[in-house]
């Protein structure tokens, strides 16, 4: 049996109050996106933006990932030993297919500092094509995700923060990034947002 061909983003707990994690985290990577011409490229409502669970309370790992929804340089499918695939699609509420699926890892992302939490953002987003074709931005040679030098990489993102914050954005829009998992519970009651499992891939006859 193969995977349906859509899957429909669902929202867990928006009913019972608490803390919208991923409603917060949209605002957030919106205002970056607005303010910060090296991101002008993302369409973010084509970017879907969930959490999920960390198994181990443990502070190493991921704390965020972002997933292209379409294979290199943009294409719908793609060939692997003599069969073709397709990247399962992912909708929003009002049938919008997005292109990019950004994860959050709680507790673990929350569990930083304000600080990393935001290069944490901004590095999962500078990973989008300047193409926003659902791809990665892609650079030259073998290691094409982060570049030739991961210290590059991350001194760009770092410079990047450091230009979002030097405009004095709204502390509201970053606000909760000031809290721990634990606090947001202890505020809040409960955090919740948007489950989306990773996208599968399909096989097309």
């Amino acid at each position: 049996m193969t995977a349906p061909r859509r899957r429909r983003i669902r929202r867990d707990g928006a009913d019972a109050g608490g803390f919208d994690f991923t409603g917060h985290a949209r605002r957030l990577c919106a205002d970056l996106v607005a303010r910060l011409p090296e991101l002008g490229h993302i369409e973010l409502d084509r970017v879907a933006i969930g959490f999920c669970q960390t198994r181990k309370p443990v502070a190493h790992g991921l704390y965020a990932s972002l997933t292209p929804l379409r294979f290199a340089g943009g294409r719908e499918h793609t060939v692997r030993r003599g069969r073709k695939w397709a990247i399962q699609r992912l909708v929003d509420e009002s049938g919008t297919d997005m292109l990019y699926l950004l994860s959050f890892y709680l507790p673990r992302f929350l569990d930083q500092s304000l600080r990393h939490k935001l290069v944490t953002v901004v590095h999962e987003l500078w990973h989008i094509s300047p193409q926003f074709d659902g791809d990665l931005r892609r650079f030259a040679g073998r290691c094409y995700a982060h570049g030739s030098s991961q210290k590059r990489y991350d001194t760009d993102v770092e410079r990047l923060v450091d230009r979002w914050l030097a405009v004095d954005p709204p502390a509201s829009i970053y606000a909760f990034l000031r809290y721990d998992f634990r606090g947001l519970v202890a505020r809040y009651g409960k955090v919740y947002g948007a489950k989306i499992p990773g996208p599968r891939l399909i096989p097309i006859e």
